[in-house]
């Protein structure tokens, strides 16, 4: 199934960081816009624990929103080998443990296995890292992904698009993440200026 699979997979991976918002308007957008995706999810158990704290939601409910739920343990999955083709992956939130183990290669569960697959394999990776303030150690791993391949997309408010709730920050920030897959949506505010 190569070639016509390729434009329809992408990985979700969802670490512990503040910011469970993000992933599930992320995977909420994904399933009901863009269903020609074929979404894989993973998620850490600090993941877990933060998606719980932050929005009530449980794995159970968030991985409804994906096709294919994967555990962080199973190093074996589908989306650890580079013969598994993909659009690509973006880590929603993403801790600067997870950059960590990204730049070190320090693959030892299957969220930075397919972090690590995506950038051996040239493939798009897109970190929506989240801490403040930024040390300089947060900063020199975050400078190195870049280096390596990976988008860093943080979650920086914007104020153009006049937003009245946090929803419409949290959304803009997803539709940004979305764009650096090519899925737009209609209610992209960008229209330029």
């Amino acid at each position: 199934m190569k070639g016509g699979c390729m434009a329809e997979r992408l990985i979700v991976g969802v670490s512990g960081a503040s910011g469970a918002p993000l992933a599930v308007e992320l995977l909420r957008n994904l399933h009901e816009n863009h269903p020609q995706i074929e979404v894989h999810l993973i998620i850490t158990k600090s993941g877990e624990m933060t998606l719980l704290h932050e929005t009530g939601m449980t794995v159970e409910e968030l991985r409804t929103f994906a096709a294919v739920f994967h555990r962080n343990d199973e190093i074996g999955a589908s989306v650890a080998s580079g013969s598994f083709e993909t659009k690509g992956m973006v880590v929603v939130p993403c801790s600067m443990k997870t950059v960590a183990g990204i730049v070190s290669g320090y693959s030892d569960n299957l969220l930075l296995r397919a972090a690590d697959v995506c950038l051996k394999e040239r493939r798009r990776l897109v970190l929506a890292a989240r801490e403040t303030p930024l040390s300089t150690l947060h900063l020199r791993n975050l400078c190195e992904a870049s280096r390596l391949g990976a988008v860093i997309l943080p979650p920086m408010q914007t104020y153009y698009h006049h937003p009245l709730t946090v929803a419409d920050m949290t959304r803009s920030t997803v539709n940004r993440l979305l764009a650096q897959f090519e899925l737009g949506t209609e209610d992209d505010e960008w229209k330029g200026m």
